[in-house]
């Protein structure tokens, strides 16, 4: 194959069973207050004194600072969207829904200078317990994250949903950013932990995309954090899993398929920031207080079918 080496069969079926895992793991954690607490809390408070320790220690694939870093604000973003979601006070104040685009940045920014770091490494070979091999692909895709990371907007407009399950609920971020994120965050992962990148970059984002587009539409985000969370802490628990389990799958470390889905990702979010102008310059809008795509059928999909009932 082009990106990976041989998938056999039963491979397919653990990806199968990733993403179910995680879509489950979401929907229970999003519709269940006092599991969300004990999967947040509980469960990352034991796994830091008892396990990743060991698991993710130094040699380990998983012992990097980033892949530290990726845990714990994982974790936060879900804190933080739970106090959101679960203090009405808190998500009426403008303030603290700075939070939400906040974390999301930091996240993105995180891996950008992670690409970077990989790119300056001249590497080709075995950095950090994974096969990384440096390239121009890496200079391009970190430039795709930050392009993303800019065109975030219209967190003013974050609402809590009427529902029972009280989500967070962002109109304004619609499928084609939701897309170029999946593709930079692929691209990102197929660059710097390329043979983790079947599970931990294809698995995981369909994990959350499948529900923002299909089960709860505008909580893309929520969704983000939560099977990132669930994904970070179980390989960071079984790191085998994706390095030398018989499930592992290989990426095919080919240049060209390097340069391929960077190229892809930096295209799409280019083009991303252009409509953003588009619709900046031609309906007035200011991206740092205003609700840029509020003219879409899908934004009013969205709000509408979420607010308040007064």
């Amino acid at each position: 194959m082009f990106l990976y080496a041989p998938i056999p069969w039963y491979s397919w079926l653990a990806w199968v069973g990733v993403i179910t895992a995680l879509v489950i793991l979401n929907e229970i954690s999003r519709r269940s207050r006092i599991a969300a607490w004990l999967c947040f809390i509980v469960l990352p408070v034991a796994l830091t004194i008892f396990v990743w320790p060991t698991t993710a220690g130094p040699g380990s694939s998983t012992g990097t600072w980033f892949h530290w870093a990726k845990v714990y604000s994982a974790l936060a973003g879900c804190l933080g969207f739970m106090a959101l979601r679960y203090w009405p006070r808190l998500s009426k104040n403008k303030w603290a829904l700075l939070f939400p685009p906040a974390i999301l940045a930091i996240n993105i920014f995180e891996a950008c200078l992670r690409d970077f770091q990989v790119g300056a490494m001249n590497a080709d070979g075995m950095v950090d317990g994974v096969y990384m091999l440096s390239g121009a692909w890496n200079w391009m895709n970190g430039v795709a994250g930050l392009l993303n990371l800019l065109t975030i907007c219209g967190w003013v407009g974050i609402i809590i949903s009427r529902d029972k399950s009280k989500d967070m609920v962002w109109p304004d971020m619609l499928w084609f950013w939701i897309i170029a994120y999946d593709l930079w965050n692929f691209a990102y992962v197929y660059n710097c932990v390329g043979d983790h990148s079947f599970y931990a970059g294809a698995a995981l984002l369909i994990s959350c995309t499948i529900p923002a587009f299909f089960v709860k539409k505008g909580v893309w985000l929520q969704h983000r954090a939560h099977t990132l969370a669930f994904w970070m802490m179980f390989t960071m628990a079984v790191p085998t899993f994706v390095t030398s389990s018989q499930f592992a799958v290989d990426s095919s470390h080919n240049p060209a398929a390097l340069f391929t889905v960077s190229a892809v990702a930096l295209a799409a979010n280019i083009a991303v920031v252009i409509y953003q102008i588009y619709t900046v310059v031609k309906r007035r809008k200011n991206p740092l207080h205003d609700e840029l795509y509020a003219h879409l059928a899908q934004y009013r999909e969205v709000r509408e079918a979420n607010m308040p009932l007064v």
